[in-house]
């Protein structure tokens, strides 16, 4: 699989916008968008206006590298959200946030999108007490998310367990002692905490 091997912050940069793609020093004053929010590239200067088709394409490369998908993906999940009964850009998000390695990040089992999938294809977490390795998993309403219990006495974790519990999305609950989340709700458009203007992603994919 094509593998992204420059800094992230680089992206965050192009991008416009903080997509937390290194877990806590996004939310603190070393992050690298928070010390120079210019595009990457002569210092951001001298770029032209942007075209409309331009707009769209960043808007999806947005949620692309947010959500750490390569472009065949990302179609095949708007291909599956154009199918689905619902606004197509709603259920495109609704989609992407019930990834496992999505609800693992969230729960706060890893730092980022990126350590949470790691965790996910190294096997470290359950899924109603079913070891699940797929980072696509679709999770569901009801379902348990916990950290197998061999796994538990990993430095990540013990230092997750005695930490205070971070801030959860409506749809999801968390038990940091005993490292076990749930999934109370479907996602919903307002939970999500992304910039993102979902409806100029589907104009780009319907040309």
């Amino acid at each position: 699989m094509a593998r992204y091997t420059d800094s992230v912050c680089r992206l965050c940069r192009r991008e416009g916008c903080k997509l937390f793609l290194k877990g806590d020093r996004c939310y603190t004053a070393k992050c690298s968008f928070v010390k120079r929010p210019l595009p990457p590239g002569d210092a951001g200067k001298g770029r032209k206006k942007t075209s409309e088709y331009g707009v769209q394409l960043r808007e999806k490369q947005k949620v692309k590298r947010a959500y750490g998908m390569l472009e065949s993906q990302m179609r095949k999940y708007y291909e599956a959200a154009e199918r689905s009964k619902g606004k197509t850009g709603e259920m495109l998000l609704r989609m992407l946030e019930s990834r496992l390695d999505n609800v693992v990040f969230r729960l706060g089992l890893g730092d980022s999108r990126a350590q949470a999938r790691q965790l996910v294809l190294h096997g470290h977490i359950l899924v109603n007490g079913k070891k699940i390795d797929i980072p696509s998993y679709q999770v569901s309403e009801g379902d348990e998310i916990s950290v197998k219990k061999t796994s538990q006495d990993l430095d990540r974790f013990k230092e997750l367990r005695e930490s205070e519990a971070r801030p959860m999305p409506s749809w999801l609950s968390m038990d940091n002692a005993n490292l076990t989340g749930r999934v109370v709700a479907a996602p919903q458009r307002e939970d999500i905490d992304l910039t993102i203007e979902e409806h100029l992603i589907v104009e780009y994919y319907s040309k």
